[in-house]
């Protein structure tokens, strides 16, 4: 699949919002545009844990942090946690599965166990803008006793949407005095579509999207 790589069309300096410090974290990067392809290999991740796409996306996320240079220099790599119930629930956490290879690559620690979310996600599955960041506000914690200050965290998650998850990870983690850099396979970039307009799907363009997801297997 040639996805988009958004790093590569990212102009510098920085974004407004990471100008303006809308943002815990100090800057953030992803693989590419959320489009049909990724979101359904997403989805495989997700909840089918086909943990060959963690590894596919831990080679792709290793050339961005490579290609970033001195400002991606980290020490661990940490994804974003599922509340202990939903881990418990799905058996696994998908960012886990991709921060695992990827830490190997990069030759740095995994430290899932760092971060831990402390307030459970509400049960509706689709939320409004203003309800995601509602959710997430206080949401994740850095775990007692373990000290991250003047650690240089990767922060690793799925999808970029809103940037509320990251944001509130990367809030617990800089109030420990660790500096963080966000990291995504996707990120929603509001009014893009790598196909014009959306339309409902009809069981082409479903099949397209599957055979998408299946092409980054064989690649």
């Amino acid at each position: 699949m040639a996805a988009v790589d958004v790093t590569a069309e990212a102009p510098r300096p920085l974004c407004r919002l990471c100008r303006d410090g809308y943002y815990a974290f100090d800057r953030a990067r992803s693989y590419g545009v959320f489009n049909d392809a990724l979101h359904h290999a997403i989805l495989l991740l997700k909840y089918e844990e086909v943990t060959r796409l963690g590894d596919w996306f831990a080679v792709r996320l290793a050339e961005i942090v490579a290609r970033e240079g001195e400002a991606f220099r980290a020490d661990v790599v940490v994804p974003v946690p599922l509340h202990p119930d939903r881990q418990r629930e799905r058996g696994y956490n998908q960012a886990e599965l991709i921060a695992r290879p990827l830490a190997r690559r990069l030759h740095l620690k995994q430290g899932a166990y760092l971060l831990v979310r402390t307030k459970p996600r509400p049960a509706r599955l689709v939320l409004s803008r203003k309800e995601h960041w509602d959710s997430v506000r206080g949401a994740y914690a850095t775990r007692k006793g373990l000290r991250v200050d003047k650690l240089r965290v990767l922060l690793l998650d799925d999808v970029l949407m809103t940037g509320a998850t990251l944001d509130s990870c990367a809030r617990a983690l800089k109030q420990a005095g660790a500096a963080v850099m966000g990291l995504t396979v996707a990120r929603v970039v509001p009014g893009w579509s790598p196909t014009g307009p959306q339309q409902p799907q009809d069981s082409d363009s479903s099949r397209r999207n599957q055979q998408g997801a299946t092409s980054i297997l064989r690649t």
